[in-house]
Formats: structure tokens, sequence, C-alpha cells
């Protein structure tokens, strides 16, 4: 079928009769796609409004970063988080920097850059010479606590006479800011103190327990008490004699001989004994701590000493149930329950075990 453009023909006249008669219709359906479109704008531009709000920057710089994210997630801004090694162990996991500054008025939804410690970096071996050892090995334990050690002390360290006080460091191999290219063991030579010390045995008899324990803490003698019934008109529950007397001069750290008078009943009804533990040989004395714990959870500390090891005994009077912790530097090695006989129950430790011997 062919047609040419001079066959089309529009009939405007229809055309305008079927408007007018329509005219109604086409006004109101093109009043409601106004109505519409006006609505849609004013929709968007509240929507527009809102995406816009204006927060303040919190402060979050030295922060956990779990609580920085709290305190962003209320302002609705969000973290962009960059990781960095610091000086200081201590600063791990915190925040270091972040940009925009505290303070500064941002747009709802927007990024907020922080900087997190990684920790420290090591890449040298430290100085460690006339530090004590114990706390070289705390330090190192604070330094990787979630990565694999890269320095790591060799045990035991090697021992000798020194005036320094025991415990010091005297030498180490590798020597300081020596380059470390993977796991590093340092060898440390280490003080027992000076050979000849001596020391004033101070003057216990007639001393009641806890005033006894308190002469203890400040000593520099080991005291060994033995217990039995008073006799004639012995005080029960103090020190009735002691061997050598007081204000002898004897060798740093030796035995002092010492008898207490147990009383029979427990008329403060407490429980007296004599906690006692043999322990190893330490290449200087150690620090050693007993502590009472009792039915209620309070904590107290019978005594705090140096012990150069071998046997340890310490008079306690207690209340039934009171648990005993042996505690040799700062690890719990020894637990023990006092029952209302006098007898004592052993408690399981979560570290477990006598610290060992170290070589001389």
């Amino acid at each position: 079928m062919r047609f040419s453009l001079p066959d089309i023909h529009i009939d405007f006249e229809a055309l305008t009769a079927r408007l007018r008669e329509n005219a109604h219709t086409v006004i109101f359906s093109g009043a409601t796609v106004l109505l519409l479109t006006i609505a849609a704008c004013v929709v968007a531009f509240f929507l527009s409004l809102k995406s816009d709000e204006q927060v303040m920057v919190p402060d979050v710089t030295g922060k956990d970063l779990a609580v920085a994210m709290l305190e962003m997630q209320a302002k609705e801004l969000y973290p962009k988080i960059q990781l960095r090694y610091s000086d200081d162990a201590n600063d791990k996991g915190l925040i270091l920097e972040q940009s925009p500054a505290p303070g500064a008025i941002v747009k709802a939804g927007r990024r907020i850059n922080l900087v997190i410690s990684q920790g420290v970096i090591v890449d040298r071996v430290e100085n460690f010479v006339g530090q004590n050892i114990d706390d070289v090995k705390i330090h190192l334990q604070t330094l990787f606590t979630s990565t694999t050690p890269l320095i790591a002390i060799a045990d035991p360290p090697k021992y000798r006479f020194n005036a320094a006080p025991a415990g010091t460091i005297l030498e180490q191999d590798p020597l300081p800011d020596t380059a470390l290219t993977g796991p590093t063991t340092v060898t440390l030579v280490v003080s027992k103190g000076a050979q000849n010390d001596r020391a004033t045995v101070p003057q216990i008899t007639g001393l009641t327990i806890a005033e006894a324990l308190s002469v203890m803490s400040r000593s520099e003698v080991v005291f060994n008490f033995t217990d039995r019934a008073p006799e004639g008109k012995e005080i029960a529950g103090t020190v009735v004699s002691q061997m050598p007397a007081g204000d002898s001069l004897v060798d740093a750290y030796s035995t002092v001989a010492a008898v207490i008078a147990m009383p029979q009943k427990n008329p403060d009804g407490k429980i007296y004994g004599i906690f006692s533990e043999i322990l190893p040989k330490y290449p200087y004395p150690f620090q050693i701590r007993l502590d009472a714990v009792s039915p209620s959870g309070n904590r107290r500390t019978l005594v705090s000493m140096k012990h150069p090891g071998g046997q340890l005994t310490v008079p306690y009077a207690v209340e039934s149930g009171t648990v005993l912790s042996l505690t040799i530097l700062n690890k719990e090695v020894e637990s023990v329950e006092i029952r209302a006989d006098g007898s004592v129950e052993e408690l399981p430790v979560a570290d477990g075990g006598l610290p060992s011997a170290a070589a001389n």
C-alpha cells in the first residue's frame, strides 16, 4: 500500500471539538500531575535538609577505638582508620590523631580520619644493664602481649656476686643497639649481691604474731618458726624464744630459729598455725608475699619480704575458712584453705608451680 503526504489529512475542527468535550478531564489530569510534582519537590527539599544536619566532632584522641566508635555513632559520623606504630606500648589500640579536629562542625554522615596505635616496633636490642631483671621481664611481656616475642631472656641467667643490689643486670649479650633480624635470645649476667653482706638480727621475743610479721617484712634474716604449748608465765600467741638473740650480727638472709607459744584453744575465735613451704634455692633473695583472703573475700597481706629459698615458715592467726595465698615474683604459686579444726586443704592455683632455682 502506498500513500503520500498530501494523502494525510488532520481534522482540526473535530480535534478541537473533542478537546472541548473532555476539557474537565484534561484540566483535572494536568492539575494532578502538577500537584504530584510539587509534592515530590517538597519531599526532596526536606530530605536534603535532613542530610545536611550539622554536628560537632567529638574529641576521641587518647581513647580506645571501641569507645571512639560509640561516640561517633551517636553523632552519625563514621571512622576512616589508619594504623601506625608509636613509642609507648601502653598506646596500643588508642586513638593517636583525628581529622577533622575536635569541636569542628561537619555534616552528619561524614567520615572522620582516625590514626590508631599498633603499639611499639622493636628493631634493636635495648640497654638492660643497670635494670632489675624482674622489671625487664615484665617490660618485655608488655611489649609483646599479642605478637610473637622478638626478644627473650635466656633462662637461667648467669649470676655473680657484686656490690650492686641483687637482681641488677651487670652485662648483656647481644650488646645494646644490636639490630634485630629475627627472634633473639639475650644472655644476662645478674648480680647476686655482695658476698659478705651482714645483717642485724631483730629482737622478736615477746612479740605477738602480727608484730613479728611486721618485723619480718623489714628484716634481712630468715625466721624459721616452730610452735609448742605455753609454759609457765608465757603468753599464748607470742614469740617466746629466738636463736641467735636480738642485735646479733649475722650473714644476710641467714636463718634465725624462733619458737611461738600457740594457744591450746581459740579464745578469740581465730585459728592459729604456721604456714610452711619448701622453696627452691634462689640465686638471690626473691620477693615473696603471703596474703590472707577471708571467707567474705577481703584480702590482706600477712607478710611481704625477700627470701633466698629453702624452708619458709610464716605464723598466722586467721578465721576459719581463710585462704592463704603465696606469691613469688608476682606469681601465685601456692594456695591453702584453713579449716576449723586447724587442718589445711591445698587448693589449685592458676599459674601453678614454684619458680625453679636458677643456676649460679
